[in-house]
């Protein structure tokens, strides 16, 4: 997508918390079980890209729980930009880069981002199309050195179903607000994986009824 679409009336928003960084309550909730499936898959050392890195809660903890890599976050919004880079400054961790702008929908931009050892991207697959989808995730792994890990992380589908009546509205909402996103079914994410050259490695129930998707490029 050219630009980003303006969802924060139903997807949520983050608060400015008056030092330049945003808040949001979702990514403090869910930092500590993706930063222990992300720290079980990651490689020994490398370089690791966050696609859609949101407010910067993440990648200020995922830098102090996997020290051995070089984090790379990246956003389209300006203002997560800088919300970003002010709690890498907060964290103290001297293995985060400073944010980049990043559009991962759009297809090229693995060519300035190859070589990366793990990618990792978390609640955004719902807030695009089906088409944008299948261009991250075919995008990431070409992105992906030989061996690199990646990971999705958000709400899914399980075969056509959602898992609760609260995802079930949650789902609604979004396509009435937009047609084209919504929950993508993880048969669907499966098979985008794996046609993007990358093979399957793990499947796991996350809290909140979420699921971690963990692909690898094996050559």
């Amino acid at each position: 997508m050219s630009t980003p679409r303006d969802l924060s009336a139903i997807a949520g928003c983050a608060e400015a918390d008056g030092s330049g960084r945003l808040f949001a309550p979702a990514a403090s909730r869910n930092i500590e079980p993706i930063s222990d499936v992300l720290a079980h898959h990651a490689p020994s050392s490398g370089r690791a890209l966050e696609l859609a890195s949101g407010t910067g809660q993440h990648v200020a903890v995922l830098a102090g729980r996997i020290p051995h890599l070089v984090w790379q976050p990246t956003e389209i919004d300006p203002v997560r930009i800088a919300s970003v880079d002010a709690w890498a400054r907060h964290s103290g961790e001297l293995n985060i880069l400073p944010a980049q702008p990043l559009n991962a929908t759009e297809a090229g931009w693995s060519a300035k981002h190859a070589g990366q050892n793990l990618i990792t991207l978390t609640n955004l697959l719902h807030l695009i199309s089906e088409e944008e989808a299948r261009t991250l995730i075919r995008e990431a792994g070409k992105a992906l050195a030989p061996k690199g890990i990646f990971h999705v992380y958000g709400p899914f589908l399980r075969d056509g179903e959602a898992t609760s009546e609260g995802d079930a509205d949650f789902d609604a909402k979004l396509r009435a607000a937009d047609p084209e996103i919504g929950y993508k079914d993880d048969w669907d994410v499966i098979e985008w994986i794996q046609s993007s050259g990358m093979d399957l490695v793990q499947v796991l129930e996350m809290p909140a009824n979420n699921i971690s998707f963990v692909a690898t490029r094996p050559f």
